[in-house]
C-alpha cells in the first residue's frame, strides 16, 4: 500500500512537472498565439467583467518594440527585475508590513509572477491561484532569459478592455507601431497595467497624467543606471 501511495504521488509529480516544463519550454522559442487571460475575456473581460467580442492581440519581437517601453514598465512595476530571482522579498515583506501597520494590503507581484499569471492561469485572487503562480514563477525564471521574460510581458500585458499587448496598444492609443512609441506614450502605457479598466492611455485623466509624469522622471533617472544598462545588454542578447 504504501508503495502504491508512493508510486501515485511520484506519477503526479512527474505529471505536474511535465504539465508545467513543456509549455514554458515550448514558448521560450515560439511566440504564445494566446493566454488564459485571453481566453478567459471571451467570456469575462478582466478588466471590465463584460465579454470580449474581438480580443485585440498581435505578437511583436522585442526588438520591434520601443526600448523605453520595457523602461517604463520596469520602473513603474519591478524596479529589481534584474535582481530577483522571480519573487522580490523586499517589497513582500513591505506589503506584509504596511497592512500590518493598517494600511491597505497592495500587491508585490514581479513581472514574471504577472507573466505566469496571465499565460496560464485566471484573474481571480485565491490561495490556489497564488500557489499556482509562485510555481510557474519559478520554472519561468529558471528556463527563461530576463529579456524573454519581459518580452512576453510585454506582449500579453493587458492595456485596456479586450486589448493585450504593446502593439495593439500601439496602434489603438497613438496610431502608431510599437517600435515607434515616445517616451512619454510608453509611460502613458506603463500607467494604465495596474488598472486598465479605468485607466486610459490616449485619455489620461488627472491621476494617470500625475502618475506618467512620475514614471517618465523614473525612466529618466534610471536609463544610464543599472537598469538602463542591463536593458541595453538583454536587447543584444539572445533568447
Amino acid at each position: 500500500m504504501i508503495r502504491r501511495i508512493a508510486f501515485a504521488v511520484a506519477a503526479l509529480l512527474a505529471l505536474g512537472i511535465a504539465a508545467t516544463a513543456l509549455p514554458i519550454l515550448l514558448f521560450a522559442s515560439i511566440s504564445p498565439p494566446t493566454t488564459a487571460f485571453m481566453l478567459a475575456s471571451r467570456i469575462s473581460d478582466p478588466a471590465t467583467g463584460r465579454p470580449c467580442a474581438v480580443v485585440n492581440y498581435a505578437w511583436t519581437d522585442f526588438e520591434s518594440i520601443a526600448p523605453d517601453l520595457g523602461l517604463a514598465v520596469i520602473v513603474a512595476e519591478d524596479q529589481r527585475f534584474f535582481e530577483h530571482a522571480g519573487f522580490d522579498l523586499k517589497q513582500i515583506s513591505r506589503a506584509i508590513d504596511e497592512h500590518g501597520e493598517g494600511g491597505r494590503l497592495r500587491g508585490a507581484s514581479t513581472i514574471t509572477q504577472q507573466v505566469a499569471k496571465n499565460l496560464f492561469l485566471w484573474p481571480t485572487r485565491s490561495f490556489v491561484r497564488k500557489g499556482l503562480e509562485a510555481w510557474f514563477t519559478a520554472w519561468l525564471e529558471w528556463i527563461w532569459s530576463k529579456r524573454r521574460i519581459l518580452e512576453v510581458y510585454l506582449n500579453v500585458a493587458q492595456f485596456g478592455p479586450c486589448l493585450f499587448g504593446a502593439q495593439a496598444a500601439s496602434d489603438r492609443y497613438f496610431n502608431t507601431e510599437a517600435s515607434a512609441l515616445t517616451p512619454r506614450e510608453a509611460a502613458l502605457l506603463a500607467t494604465v497595467l495596474p488598472d486598465p479598466e479605468h485607466l486610459r492611455a490616449a485619455d489620461p485623466g488627472p491621476y494617470a497624467e500625475a502618475r506618467s509624469i512620475e514614471i517618465l522622471d523614473l525612466m529618466e533617472w534610471h536609463r544610464d543606471k543599472e537598469i538602463g544598462r542591463q536593458l541595453a545588454r538583454i536587447a543584444h542578447a539572445k533568447r
